[in-house]
């Protein structure tokens, strides 16, 4: 994979098709991202999870393209795809089967149902333990050959839960990696993993089962030439482990943190993770869900297992942010939405800087320089701010962050200051060989300094993390080239 910044987009949101997003990122990006993370684009692409409750995993929305189309973007690129691992959709033909003919069906044993993880019942504190992301218990009622059944489902009530480990179940799975591997996709990101596999008397989310079926599925997607990425938001110990374990690994205690340490000058948490974080790690700031907090608090499951920050300081970061949104995350956060992610705050990156300019061409260079393969959502690549007229018209908060840019307003968007001035800095992580090299963190009174060096080639970033300014000096032909100001002189652009 090349360790160049990637980009994270739907094809519907910036584009239109996956061959206009192609047309986007030749022309008005061209030397920004080295690969690109193509949303869910299966059909239907416009469900009740934004593609994420797959009707046909194995197939692409003709309004979006083709097969073609999906290998066609990653000729010049790498290519990350979604692999929904947890659940499929209640409209999908395998349940729809199931529910009709019930065991006669040759998918009655896909789904999970109570019954087929709890055979003798359940006690309260069965059901308790589950760890789920939103409210409630993870069950729906279902009408299954005129039975009444409790099927599982983790998220919402259309995204019925799989059995992984059923024939039916693991012929579902081969199946899509197979076809993606037939695109010529570069890296498989296994959606929702965590929560895949239930376990009795567990808390059924990134128990031993779980980590032994992560090893199984990573096996099957490298012998198809597919590395792998897992997603998981959980306590920062257990993203160590999985490092450990897996080709890449989310970075998610960076966006928080990053937060934390330009908005409050405290750079102590940040350091503290960098010092023990997996450098094989695909580092964001922001993605197609909200800003993630459990990543830096202490473990739900286990109180006595401290986080990043500390209650005080999550309970700050969150409010900080409603107070730099003029109150707009709140209205997309939690209760306040249809999108009850409770770990999860719903808003830009960038209007949860406060709209700072310079603060947030901050933020990203720090991202940038982190070890590992940055990543670059579409809103953020665009510097965007909180779509509140989709926020009101979808009620779902997610869709704060999750603007449909018309071609005209991306062309608009990529003239602004900031927004060039990023391409510059994307640019430059993509070109000089110093990233290449060995890196170094040092921690300093209300700032740090990150630097990389191979050889003779060096490349360093100077945080002020009151002020929210950075300089990046480096070495070019022999010279020392510095960047006093990200906003008006990125790096690549001035000589020192």
């Amino acid at each position: 994979m090349r360790n160049q910044v990637q980009l994270i987009a739907y094809a519907d949101r910036l584009g239109g098709t996956i061959d206009a997003l192609r047309e986007v990122l030749d022309t008005e990006f061209p030397g920004v991202f080295g690969g690109v993370h193509l949303l869910p684009f299966f059909v239907p692409y416009d469900g009740a999870d934004a593609g994420f409750d797959p009707v046909d995993h194995t197939q692409v929305d003709p309004r979006l393209g083709s097969w073609a189309d999906v290998a066609a973007l990653g000729v010049d690129r790498d290519t990350v795809v979604d692999v929904i691992v947890n659940h499929v959709s209640s409209d999908s033909a395998q349940f729809r089967d199931w529910a009709a003919q019930g065991p006669a069906s040759p998918w009655a044993d896909m789904f999970l149902t109570f019954s087929a993880v709890f055979p003798d019942g359940a006690q309260e504190a069965d059901l308790t333990r589950i760890y789920r992301p939103r409210p409630g218990l993870p069950f729906t009622p279902v009408v299954v050959a005129g039975e009444r059944r409790l099927a599982w489902t983790t998220f919402a009530p259309q995204q019925v839960d799989i059995d992984v480990h059923s024939e039916a179940g693991r012929a579902y799975l081969a199946s899509v990696l197979d076809a993606l591997a037939a695109a010529h996709v570069s890296l498989v990101r296994l959606d929702a993993v965590g929560y895949a596999v239930k376990t009795p008397g567990t808390s059924s989310f990134m128990t031993p089962e779980t980590f032994s079926f992560i090893d199984d599925l990573t096996a099957q997607a490298r012998n198809r030439g597919m590395a792998v990425l897992v997603e998981v938001h959980s306590h920062y110990e257990r993203q160590v482990e999985i490092g450990r374990l897996v080709d890449r690994v989310y970075d998610f205690a960076l966006p928080p943190l990053v937060l934390h340490a330009l908005t409050t000058g405290d750079c102590a948490p940040l350091g503290a993770w960098m010092a023990v974080r997996p450098e094989n790690a695909i580092t964001v700031l922001d993605t197609h869900d909200g800003i993630g907090v459990v990543d830096v608090a202490a473990d739900p499951d286990d109180p006595s297992k401290a986080g990043l920050l500390t209650r005080e300081q999550v309970a700050d970061l969150v409010e900080g942010i409603h107070v730099r949104t003029d109150g707009q995350s709140r209205a997309a956060t939690g209760y306040a939405a249809a999108n009850l992610d409770v770990y999860q705050v719903n808003a830009t990156y960038y209007a949860a800087l406060g709209r700072d300019d310079l603060r947030y061409l901050t933020a990203r260079a720090v991202q940038f320089f982190t070890p590992g393969i940055p990543q670059v959502y579409y809103v953020g690549a665009l510097a965007g701010d909180n779509d509140m007229e989709l926020l009101a018209s979808t009620g779902v908060g997610r869709e704060i962050n999750r603007h449909r840019y018309t071609r005209a307003e991306v062309t608009e968007a990529c003239g602004r200051p900031v927004v060039r001035a990023l391409m510059d800095l994307a640019r430059f992580r993509n070109t000089h060989p110093a990233f290449s090299g060995e890196f170094r963190y040092d921690g300093a009174e209300h700032g740090f300094s990150m630097s990389w060096h191979a050889g003779a080639d060096a490349a360093a970033l100077q945080v002020d993390a009151v002020e929210g300014s950075a300089v990046v000096t480096w070495t070019e032909d022999g010279a020392v080239w510095t960047s006093l100001n990200l906003l008006t002189d990125p790096p690549g652009a001035v000589a020192g």
